[in-house]
């Protein structure tokens, strides 16, 4: 993203404010989730962030991808080289170099337990079937070649075989299918239907009474849905998914500016830094929260967890960044670029992952 969850070096796109803030706080639920539900699993029992996870399922990814595509039309009629290497190979570097970096925490386990066999059959499953967290990168580039490829057809067209498809609930057990029917209808909207986004989000910051009534109403059908138990409905989570992420959009809009915006802001233009590097650091305050019974809250605990998930990547980006010490975390070396891009950052040979 960046521009959708990673800005491309070259792009002279200015940077919009509500968009970092909506990315910061999907980011942010995004960890909540993965901190609550882990949290959870482990101590065998449920905090009241449970209710908070389970009140933002209906749009929490759908709005993560509807912000991904919401860029699109600005570098989709690029010639495929230079579009791959942005779209593509750009995720693919990520993708590889952090499974290696969190299967380095599980594996050597495995190889003890069951022999290096096991170890090379797991990484083997990780290149066609997304390893852990990281399902989210692993399946933006396959939408955005997708999206290349149709962009000669009728927007509603797409449009419509897209909420097919997510009507249709597909679970083969297998991520790539499963996650490509369920969210293609949010990266294409976000694509087709970008100047009405932002022409909605300038609505809302202009009439902020209008805006807050309707996200009132919202929450509460939102939260009638999941805890009725229709929210996972065919048709009914296409619309919840939409109306969810344009709720997440009127708040990005009202609060974007201040600064109590600004923390999000700050994650959101570094969401892909967040979403790489929140796993290790949730995993282990977790297991010190846990094993030392500091806090007995389990929500508090989720809360603790949620927060060093979000900011402990941000500080070591932060780091590496100021020091120049192992900048290919994030930070794509020119050696894995298909097409060198043609600015400053050719000098350096170096490609943010923001």
């Amino acid at each position: 993203m960046m521009t959708s969850i990673a800005r491309d070096a070259s792009a002279t796109t200015p940077r919009v404010d509500w968009v970092d803030v909506a990315k910061g706080i999907c980011i942010v639920l995004v960890v909540m989730m993965h901190s609550t539900l882990g949290v959870e699993k482990a101590a065998g029992a449920e905090g009241f962030m449970h209710y908070a996870v389970a009140f933002a399922r209906p749009f929490r990814m759908p709005d993560f991808f509807l912000i991904s595509g919401l860029f699109l039309a600005l570098v989709i009629d690029r010639d495929w080289r230079l579009y791959l290497d942005r779209k593509v190979v750009h995720f693919a570097y990520f993708y590889l170099l952090w499974l290696v970096i969190q299967g380095a925490t599980k594996w050597p386990g495995l190889a003890i337990d069951e022999g290096i066999g096991a170890v090379v059959h797991q990484f083997l499953v990780s290149l066609v079937d997304p390893f852990g967290t990281l399902w989210f990168i692993y399946l933006l580039p396959i939408f955005f070649v997708f999206a290349k490829l149709v962009r000669r057809l009728p927007p509603l067209l797409v449009l419509a075989f897209a909420a097919l498809l997510e009507s249709l609930q597909v679970h083969t057990g297998w991520m790539v299918p499963d996650e490509f029917c369920a969210r293609l209808f949010y990266v294409m909207l976000g694509w087709y239907g970008a100047p009405r986004i932002f022409a909605f989000a300038d609505m809302v910051r202009g009439r902020r009474g209008l805006a807050l009534a309707g996200l009132v109403a919202w929450a509460l059908i939102n939260g009638a849905a999941v805890f009725g138990g229709v929210a996972t409905l065919p048709v009914v989570s296409l619309m919840l998914g939409v109306a969810g992420a344009l709720a997440i959009v009127s708040v990005a809009a009202l609060i974007a500016g201040s600064s109590a915006a600004e923390p999000l802001r700050y994650a959101g233009e570094r969401s892909i830094v967040v979403y790489l590097a929140f796993f290790l650091p949730m995993a282990a305050t977790r297991a010190v929260l846990l094993k030392t019974g500091v806090i007995s809250d389990l929500g508090w605990v989720s809360v603790i967890v949620t927060t060093v998930g979000v900011v402990a990547p941000l500080a070591l980006h932060w780091l590496v960044m100021k020091t120049g010490w192992a900048k290919f975390l994030f930070v794509r070396p020119q050696a894995f670029h298909i097409d060198r891009p043609k600015t400053p950052l050719r000098e350096t040979g170096l490609q943010p992952a923001r």
